[in-house]
């Protein structure tokens, strides 16, 4: 199977580390995301919304967004378990995934888009207003996340999880292109930090 990806996109890297996690290959395709190789019609065909991650399998099928790739890797390969094991487990990780996303995605987005990266490339006219409360909001959701990590390891509880995969690829986003990382006195998520950055799959990306 081919992904196509793009290095330091939070997205893409989602997805190879799940595959990673699942054991699971796949073929690196780099876009040439700064030269327009994603508004192509070749690309569109692929995915019409011109976006990456795009997994291609054998037969041509292509899947678009991270989590629905995630989620055909989870059926292909079940083990280990990353969505939840039992309905209960399954709700309340999707539960935690969705607001990492809408709470804390989002934000760290409107921060990275109205942020001087962006504008120096002439993407978007950049609004100072929305970078503010981007950085604002993003950083009580993490004040939030300091709280849940303190009664627990992990994002959606005792064990690692596609939500802690997210999470971290959210995280570091931010931290290395937005300047938006957690404070350094929120120490559960720090500690959170170091448990996943531990792991086989994200060790395995500096090899």
């Amino acid at each position: 199977m081919k992904l196509y990806t793009f290095s330091g996109a939070p997205n893409p890297r989602r997805v190879t580390l799940f595959a990673a996690e699942k054991g699971i290959d796949l073929t690196l395709l780099e876009v040439d995301l700064r030269g327009g190789e994603t508004r192509s019609a070749a690309f569109r065909a692929k995915n019409p919304s011109g976006k990456i991650p795009v997994l291609e399998l054998e037969d041509g099928t292509c899947l678009a967004e991270s989590v629905a790739i995630c989620r055909y890797l989870e059926a292909l390969v079940p083990e280990p378990n990353l969505f939840g094991a039992t309905p209960l487990e399954t709700a309340q990780i999707e539960a935690v995934h969705r607001q990492l996303e809408l709470e804390l995605f989002a934000h760290i987005g409107a921060a990275w888009v109205n942020g001087p990266i962006v504008a120096a490339a002439g993407l978007v006219k950049p609004i100072e207003a929305q970078r503010a409360r981007g950085e604002g909001l993003a950083h009580q959701f993490y004040d939030r996340l300091e709280s849940t990590l303190t009664d627990q390891p992990y994002m959606a509880g005792d064990r690692f999880t596609v939500a802690d995969i997210s999470a971290l690829c959210l995280i570091e986003f931010a931290g290395a292109l937005v300047k938006l990382a957690p404070k350094p006195e929120l120490t559960a998520i720090a500690a959170w930090h170091e448990r996943v950055t531990a792991r086989p799959s994200v060790q395995a990306e500096k090899g």
